[in-house]
């Protein structure tokens, strides 16, 4: 007999973790855009765009780093903060939108 889990009981255990690491990434992740609808909003109320491009390129630059460090592939991280970004602006932008419609009091 041996104590060693068979291939289809190892199998299981990594797709529990993984179901669990996808959990927590979809909870980071809404923190994230609470964060940022936070953020939207602030610039509705003072007038600034929505998008900040500066901003956007150290970030990029700063995830690369962070990817590389931990030994993940830096363009699928890139890929993957230009995708969030983009999702930002949007949210920025009907932010704006909603902000500009509604009536000042």
């Amino acid at each position: 007999m041996t104590d060693q889990p068979s291939p289809a009981e190892t199998l299981q255990e990594l797709r529990r973790s993984i179901d669990n690491i996808d959990a927590a990434l979809v909870a980071m992740l809404a923190e994230r855009f609470r964060c940022t609808k936070a953020v939207g909003a602030l610039k509705a109320r003072y007038g600034m765009p929505p998008a900040d491009p500066a901003r956007e390129t150290r970030q990029i630059a700063r995830l690369r780093t962070l990817a590389e460090e931990a030994h993940l592939d830096p363009d699928f991280a890139e890929k993957f903060l230009n995708f969030i970004i983009h999702e930002v602006i949007r949210h920025h932008e009907a932010i704006a939108r909603q902000s500009a419609d509604t009536p000042k009091k």
